[in-house]
């Protein structure tokens, strides 16, 4: 364990917006264009389960606050088995998080700079540049991986709201008519959308797993947690319900930057430049935030005997240099993966296995906190983060869940290895 807490208050705030507010809140425009103002009710859901699952989170951090967030509850709350699966499961879905947002970059930089992503070769050499300057400036150590994202988080949620809140003054009314442009029936559109809502609100729990480098985590990890959900909630709503209104249906259906043609439409070319500028570096920051996740939560693991050993060495600057190496390399490979046509659908389907690979983490993490927990009414709140994430997870469709399921019960030949070595080394 390292001696010192280099992660504080801002920090720790800082890594759950900068987790959560990634390519998502930029893009999802597009995708709820033909849902229209309907697309409300899943945001509705969406925020009012995060919000469930931030207060659950912090509830769990408060009784445990050590490093490992969702892996951390499922073993103290169900056992080690129940553990590994949770820690496999979730770092399998921060790495492929990871790699997807690279290439969000990449695009970002490309509406911004053409020719820097004008082959796909290029494209993939400007996000895998992304994504190992981040796992670089992990490497240095902590505090500086926590103090770039302080620094990223403010300077992409500021704007963001900034935009949110100036363009709802411009909007146009007859974009949110008719309420539902679609044929299908209210409850249909809320379960379409929360299925995308879902991936802008995952990260929420970020502040959870370092906890172990975190000054007073107790105090600290349950407060940023909440805080940190609701502002990336509160931002990425605001500005997606106002592009909403600023566009016809047809046209956002079809943009690439909705936000960035948005601001173009108001202010000029300039002001879409600027969306885009403030889209690289809110991919840029989230990029930080879940490679600091991807070697933290191995580490806790390791330091268990459920992930090798060599996870838990950490570096003068207290980071776990294998796990920030590791996870690095694996996110690489579904980045050239994405750049090789025959295995473009692959990657693109890796989104979706992250979001069903971070749900599990959510279902059991809600559950210990009903079993364990203490409070009539905060094990209610677990009742009802545990009913969401259940939806939320059926609600993606049966093909993710499935491989979902493959690549963990790929992970049982490691967990028994792992156990038979610890019975040698203790007979």
């Amino acid at each position: 364990m390292t001696q010192t807490r280099p992660l504080g208050f801002w920090s720790a705030t800082a890594l759950v917006v900068g987790s959560m507010i990634g390519s998502g809140a930029f893009l999802l425009p597009a995708a709820l264009a033909p849902f229209g103002a309907a697309s409300l009710l899943g945001w509705g859901i969406t925020l009012a389960g995060a919000m469930l699952l931030a207060i659950t989170f912090a509830r769990l951090a408060m009784r445990w606050p050590q490093t490992g967030g969702p892996y951390v509850f499922a073993r103290n709350a169900f056992g080690e088995l129940p553990g590994f699966v949770i820690a496999w499961s979730y770092w399998i879905s921060i790495w492929c998080a990871t790699a997807a947002i690279a290439v969000a970059f990449a695009g970002s930089i490309g509406a911004i700079f053409p020719a820097l992503t004008a082959t796909p070769l290029r494209a993939a050499i400007c996000a895998l540049g992304a994504l190992w300057l981040c796992s670089g400036v992990n490497l240095i150590g902590l505090r500086e991986a926590g103090g770039l994202q302080l620094v990223t988080t403010v300077l992409k949620l500021l704007p963001l709201l900034l935009f949110g809140l100036v363009a709802m003054w411009f909007v146009d009314a007859k974009h949110y008519t008719p309420f539902n442009p679609t044929i299908d029936s209210l409850p249909h559109v809320a379960n379409a959308t929360v299925a995308l809502t879902l991936w802008a609100m995952l990260g929420l729990e970020a502040a959870t797993v370092p906890a172990g480098s975190t000054e007073n985590a107790q105090a600290t990890v349950p407060r940023a947690t909440v805080l940190g959900a609701l502002l990336a909630g509160v931002a990425t709503i605001l500005a997606c319900t106002a592009v909403l209104g600023l566009l016809p249906r047809e046209v956002l259906a079809q943009s690439q930057a909705p936000m960035a043609d948005a601001a173009s439409s108001l202010w000029g070319p300039a002001a879409g430049v600027t969306l885009a500028v403030v889209m690289a570096i809110s991919c840029f920051g989230a990029l930080n935030g879940w490679i600091l996740l991807s070697a933290q939560l191995p580490l806790a693991a390791a330091r268990d005997g459920l992930f090798p050993a060599s996870f838990t060495k950490l570096d003068k600057g207290g980071t776990p240099v294998v796990g920030v190496i590791v996870s690095s390399v694996l996110a690489s490979a579904l980045v050239a993966a994405n750049y090789s046509r025959s295995l473009v659908q692959v990657f693109t389907f890796s989104i979706l296995l992250s979001t069903a690979a971070t749900l599990l983490p959510y279902v059991v993490s809600s559950a210990a906190w009903l079993v364990r927990g203490t409070g009539a009414v905060s094990r209610t709140l677990a009742a009802l983060a545990l009913g969401y994430s259940l939806y939320a997870m059926f609600g993606i469709g049966t093909e993710a869940l499935v491989w979902g399921a493959v690549l963990i019960l790929a992970g049982f030949p490691l967990y028994a290895w792992m156990r038979r070595r610890r019975v040698a080394v203790s007979g």
